[in-house]
């Protein structure tokens, strides 16, 4: 039977009086890409960060490959890559540096060989030994996704991962994405961009003001020959 690697129970998260997750349930298979959608400020980066161990819940509880994250987040955050929305690599490490430092933070013997393979997979070479801080937005989100990639992890959560990617990059990331799921992998998607969720997605969930108000694939939640555009629509409309 599919076996799942994130289970989450009446999950939720305040700050003061704002409700941000609000008794969210639902699981994710090996194998999927889970994409959650919703609009800006909806909850799916508090969900995200909860799940990855950056963040305790108020309430509810989830696993990740068996693991709390709330009790313990440093052996999820081994387990698991992760592209955050917002992430700046130390602007005083070169790129090269950087994967090198994330190497040895994940304890890998193979680092200078893992650090060169995904410096010319994300077509950095010619930038490695430039500092961060000078490199370009999508040259900071490729080494972003690099670093995520780098131990290549069996679960990723990414965070609108196609951010600041030229359309070049994007299929290739998409082709990566498609291969890894091939090969076992299961990756939860944060996006904003539909079209992408549409064509990648296993599953899709919807959260609207902390809760989510729909999941299933993309014919379980359109309506007909509804769009997913017209359906995410519906579902947050009000």
């Amino acid at each position: 039977m599919p076996e799942d690697v994130i289970e989450t129970h009446s999950l939720g998260r305040c700050f003061g009086d704002v409700i941000a997750v609000d008794d969210v349930t639902f699981n994710v298979q090996r194998g999927e890409l889970f994409g959650l959608l919703g609009p800006n400020g909806a909850g799916k980066t508090t969900l995200l960060r909860i799940l990855t161990g950056q963040l305790e819940p108020t309430s509810g509880r989830c696993s990740i490959m068996g693991i709390d994250p709330a009790k313990e987040p440093l052996s999820v955050k081994k387990a698991i890559g992760v592209v955050p929305e917002v992430e700046s690599p130390p602007s005083f490490l070169t790129g090269r540096e950087y994967l090198q430092f994330i190497g040895l933070i994940r304890g890998l013997k193979d680092i200078e060989k893992r650090a060169d393979h995904w410096m010319h997979f994300m077509g950095m070479a010619d930038v490695a030994t430039v500092p961060c801080k000078d490199l370009s937005k999508g040259t900071r989100q490729k080494l972003v996704i690099a670093a995520a990639l780098i131990h290549e992890p069996p679960l990723l959560f990414l965070d609108e991962p196609f951010s600041g990617l030229d359309p070049h990059y994007q299929r290739i990331l998409k082709e990566y994405l498609t291969d890894y799921l091939g090969n076992g992998g299961t990756v939860f998607m944060c996006t904003h961009i539909l079209e992408i969720a549409e064509k990648m997605c296993t599953r899709i969930g919807i959260i609207n003001r902390g809760r989510i108000v729909a999941i299933g694939k993309k014919s379980d939640l359109a309506r007909g020959d509804e769009s997913l555009d017209a359906a995410f629509m519906r579902y947050t409309e009000g």
